[in-house]
């Protein structure tokens, strides 16, 4: 990544979860972006973890970016007082208008969803079809099963070491978004082993 971060996409739930930290989390993240000056991209959505982290980011002034696609507009699901709301065909578009709009990804607690965008955005900074640094915001240790999971992959060979150490965590909102901004992009060879090289 170049520059400052000045917009952030968040993939999170749809739902607020069985934890009540979930959603306070995701306040508080909406209220740190506000004081950082940063612009939210997030799904659109006015329900769930969604919703909470939005209404936060406008509660405090900040911008917020929907992307929603025109299905989930048609159910009623959509945020209507954004300062800015695309709907766009598909969630591939979705996607691709979130990636393009955002200098940074974080991911709160979610379902497959979540997930899925997740895992998309981290593909894209590992094979450097972008150079933007993605978080995961391990809240009561939501993520710490998959982290967990990933260091395996590491240790059965299915994950570089370097790629392992591109994807940033924390439990704390603003440790996250430090070490966002501290993230330096390199070239893959430089994420390798000797023995990889």
């Amino acid at each position: 990544m170049s520059g400052p971060i000045r917009s952030v996409a968040v993939f999170c739930g749809s739902n607020h979860g069985t934890e009540p930290a979930y959603a306070a989390a995701a306040e508080h993240l909406g209220g740190l972006l506000v004081e950082r000056g940063i612009g939210l991209v997030y799904g659109g959505g006015a329900v769930g973890l969604m919703g909470v982290v939005a209404d936060a980011v406008l509660a405090g002034g900040g911008e917020v970016t929907g992307v929603i696609p025109q299905h989930l507009w048609d159910r009623e699901v959509g945020h209507i007082g954004l300062s800015e709301l695309l709907i766009v065909g598909s969630m591939h578009e979705r996607k691709m208008a979130m990636a393009d709009r955002a200098d940074a990804f974080i991911a709160l607690p979610g379902g497959v969803g979540t997930l899925e965008e997740l895992f998309e955005a981290i593909t894209w900074t590992q094979l450097g079809i972008h150079e933007k640094p993605v978080g995961l915001l391990d809240v009561a240790g939501f993520y710490a099963p998959l982290l967990a999971f990933l260091d395996t992959t590491v240790e059965q060979g299915f994950l570089r070491p370097g790629h392992r150490q591109m994807i940033v965590s924390s439990t704390d909102g603003t440790e996250l978004l430090d070490a966002l901004a501290a993230w330096e992009p390199v070239t893959t060879s430089k994420w390798l082993t000797p023995d990889e090289r």
